[in-house]
């Protein structure tokens, strides 16, 4: 059974952030006002969103993946337009629900697995309905 991503697509990002760079290093000395080191702004779209009307943001919702460094209530980048490989952590939806979880592939079974170990890895071919809906960036 052949992994298939979900065609429903998000609202484009429509903003870009921008966060300023210092000129110079900053001393570790006297403070000075932060205004004197400011060149230009780095726009993080450019660097971190390669596809912006394929990703948005995820709010994580329990512990499975602390191992991984992502916690209860942080905020995940999902880029949908990536083609899921072993080893991503994905979104994927089973049969309506949603989970966060690392791909796993053992011999011809795919798995989702949790980074923590009291939790049990998800047969994907025990589902009907599988769609990866994005990968963690």
């Amino acid at each position: 059974m052949p992994l298939k991503r979900s065609d429903s697509s998000p609202k484009e990002i429509s903003s870009t952030l921008s966060i300023p760079l210092a000129k110079e290093p900053i001393s570790a000395g006297f403070p000075s006002p932060a205004e004197d080191y400011i060149e230009l702004g780095v726009d993080l779209n450019k660097y971190l969103i390669k596809n912006p009307i394929s990703t948005f943001f995820l709010r994580v919702s329990g512990n499975s993946m602390n191992k991984a460094g992502i916690y209860n209530n942080d905020l995940l980048i999902i880029d949908r337009s990536i083609n899921p490989y072993p080893g991503h952590i994905v979104v994927a939806i089973l049969d309506g629900e949603f989970t966060l979880k690392r791909l796993i592939k053992e011999k011809d079974n795919y798995y989702l697995k949790a980074d923590k170990e009291n939790y049990p890895a998800i047969n994907l071919y025990e589902y009907l309905d599988i769609q990866i809906w994005g990968v963690a960036i």
